[in-house]
C-alpha cells in the first residue's frame, strides 16, 4: 500500500511539473505576443506624433501667412481711407499715379500698319 501511494504522489508531482511547463510555456508565448502589439503600437504612435508635428509646422506657417495678408490688408485698408479723405481737385500723390497702357496698332510685319493692307 505504501509503494502504491508513493507511486500516486509521483504520478501527482510529475503532473504538476507538466501543468507547471505548460503554464510557462503559454506565458511565453502570450509575453512575445504582447511584447509584438507594444512595439506595434510605438511605431502607430511615432507616425502620429510625426504626423502631428507636420501639421503644426503647416498650422504656423498659416499663421505667419494670416498675419502678413492681414498686415498689408490693414495698410491697404490705410491707403483707402486717405484716398477717400483727400478732395478730389487736389494732385494725386507718387503713390496713386497709374498710367494708361498705350495701344499700339496692329502690324502685319511688324512695322506696316494692317490698315494698309485693307482693300
Amino acid at each position: 500500500m505504501k509503494k502504491s501511494m508513493e507511486a500516486g504522489q509521483e504520478r501527482i508531482r510529475i503532473g504538476q511539473e507538466e501543468i507547471k511547463k505548460n503554464m510557462e510555456k503559454g506565458q511565453d508565448e502570450m509575453r512575445v505576443e504582447v511584447e509584438t502589439q507594444v512595439e506595434g503600437i510605438k511605431e502607430h504612435v511615432n507616425t502620429c506624433i510625426g504626423k502631428i508635428e507636420d501639421v503644426q509646422s503647416v498650422k504656423r506657417e498659416i499663421d505667419e501667412a494670416k498675419s502678413e495678408a492681414q498686415e498689408k490688408i490693414s495698410v491697404l485698408e490705410k491707403r483707402l481711407c486717405d484716398l477717400e479723405k483727400r478732395p478730389i481737385n487736389s494732385l494725386p500723390s507718387s503713390e496713386v499715379i497709374y498710367s494708361r497702357p498705350t495701344v499700339k496698332p496692329l502690324t502685319f510685319d511688324g512695322q506696316t500698319s494692317w490698315s494698309l493692307f485693307k482693300t
